[in-house]
Formats: C-alpha cells, structure tokens, sequence
C-alpha cells in the first residue's frame, strides 16, 4: 500500500495539524509564500513520488486567495508524481452560486469544479456542501461528508427532554437538515418563513408547525455568513415565546456585521465546527466550537485504505 501524506495550505493549518494527531502521521513539510507583487511560490519539501497526498485547505475567506493556493499546490503534486491527490475541502467556497436563478450570471460552484479538477485532483473530500448537487460538479469521486454527528453529540450531551424540544428550520432549504436532526434528537419540527429581499438582508415571517411556546429551539444551518437569517429567525421565536435558542452550524463565516448581531441576538448558545478559523474578535462567550478533525482523519484513512466511507453515517 502506498503511503499517506498529509499537507496543508495556509488557510487552516490549525486543523490539519489536528487531523494527523488524530492519524498519527507528521504533517507535510511544505513552503509557501508570496512574492512581492503578492504572487503565490510554493515548494514541496519532502519526496511525494508515488505517494497518497491528502492536502487540507478550506476555501474561506479570504476566497481566491485560498483557492489559488490549493490549485497551485495540487500542480505541485502533480509535477512531482504523486501517485493519487486529493483535495480536503472542509468549507467549499462559492457554493452558493450553484445554479442560474436569472440571466447573465455565472455558475461559479462548477467552474471552481473544473479548475480543481483540471489542475490535478484525483479526489474531493468536502463536508456539508451547501448544495447537495455540487458533488455531480466535478468529474471525479467526491465524498461529501456531513457535520451533523458532532452537533448531535454535543446537544445530546446537554441531556435535553425529547418533550421539551423543537427543531427549527431557518428556511425552506433546510428542511432536510432539520429532519435529520430530529431523528437523531427527537422533539417537534417547525419552519421558519423566510423571505429574501437582496443578498444580505432576509425578512422573517411566519413559524409553520411546532409550537415554539415555552420550548428549546435547536436551530440548525450549513453555514452562518452574515447571521441576517439566523438572527431574524431567532427575534421571530424568541417573540413567539421560546424559552431558550440554541443554533448549530457547520460552517462558521462570521462576515460583515455578523459577531455584532449575535451578540445582540437572543440567542443562548452557538454550536459550530473548526472548518473555518475564527480570528478572536469572533469568539463570542456564547460560541463553542466543535472540532471535526476526527471525522474528517476517519475519512482520510478509508479512502487511503479503500475502505467505505458512507458507513460513518
């Protein structure tokens, strides 16, 4: 069997340093840096010939920074015969331009697809991509994981009645996720009514099911960008009388005015994922992360091993 290595961009070297605790492996040695004229240089510093290279990078913000690294990366790999290379995408960035909702605009999710692809990706490993169809994007095996088992775990743990629950969904397109959830977690299902009036701003209308009165809400989501929908979903259950609001998440963007809206928030407890790195001015008392180094180094050891994947879900 060939051997495993494991690299890492600049964009979470944090979590790929957990993820080879967790394989009992050494992280890549690798150079990167930039030019002067901010182009990016990058040096494999150990022998990847015929080896299975796993390179660890989220493509969050900043975006085409983090995406141009990983590309020139897997050139490098590819340019010094590595036998397979996969790229380990934590947080897939542009995903949310998966589709054509009017004219003259770009379906940027395929064509960052293409580029991977084309630049040498034998392998996609991403986890809770915001459209389930990006995985039919790439002309290579994806293996799309999902965060849901550590976000489960940790409300389990807070030894919740089932009776006492509702499980929300902020918005009609997660009402997948918050079935999923439910099955796992028990309690009522309810839906929040979400009306989007541009790309930053979301109006909350009505709750559909439930009832919210007196209960704890366990609100689920893929990703928190600029908290508009999470916090007006919040404000409408917290003003139909929920007792206490806990949000889970994957990924945690946090862009824009979002760490001052859920601070202000009635929100009691934020659950996210280290997929993304938070900087410190956004690690609220109220936000606890959750590490899914395990689940993304299980993954990595049965795709190195040939083994499956689905079976740890």
């Amino acid at each position: 069997m060939m051997e495993m290595k494991v690299f890492s961009g600049r964009a979470h070297p944090e979590l790929a340093r957990r993820i080879c605790d967790y394989l009992g492996v050494p992280l890549g040695a690798m150079t990167i840096t930039n030019f002067p004229d901010t182009e990016i240089y990058c040096k494999i510093e150990e022998d990847v010939r015929g080896r299975d290279v796993f390179i660890v990078q989220p493509t969050c913000p900043p975006v085409n920074e983090h995406l141009m690294e990983l590309l020139i990366m897997i050139d490098s790999f590819k340019r010094a015969s590595a036998g397979n290379i996969t790229a380990v995408l934590p947080y897939y960035g542009y995903a949310r331009q998966d589709r054509k909702d009017e004219g003259r605009v770009p379906i940027t999710a395929k064509l960052v697809a293409d580029l991977i692809t084309r630049a040498g990706a034998g392998r996609v490993v991403a986890m809770d991509l915001h459209a389930y169809q990006i995985q039919g994007f790439f002309d290579v095996p994806v293996d799309h994981l999902y965060a849901a088992p550590v976000l489960n775990d940790y409300f389990l743990k807070l030894g919740l009645v089932s009776d006492d629950i509702v499980v929300v969904s902020p918005d009609e397109g997660s009402i997948k996720r918050a079935l999923a959830h439910k099955a796992r977690l028990g309690g009522r299902l309810a839906i929040v009514d979400k009306r989007r009036t541009d790309a930053e701003k979301t109006q909350q209308e009505n709750i559909i099911g439930g009832p919210v009165e007196g209960k704890v809400i366990l609100m689920f989501d893929d990703m928190i960008s600029t908290a508009s929908s999470i916090c007006g979903a919040a404000n409408r259950l917290k003003a139909s009388g929920a007792r206490k609001i806990y949000v889970g998440a994957t990924h945690g963007l946090l862009v824009n005015k979002a760490v001052d809206l859920l601070r202000e928030s009635p929100i009691d407890e934020i659950v996210i994922t280290d997929t993304i790195p938070l900087k410190p001015f956004q690690m609220l008392p109220k936000i606890k992360v959750q590490s899914v180094s395990r689940l993304l180094g299980e993954a990595i050891k049965r795709i190195h091993r040939n083994e499956s994947v689905s079976q740890l879900f």
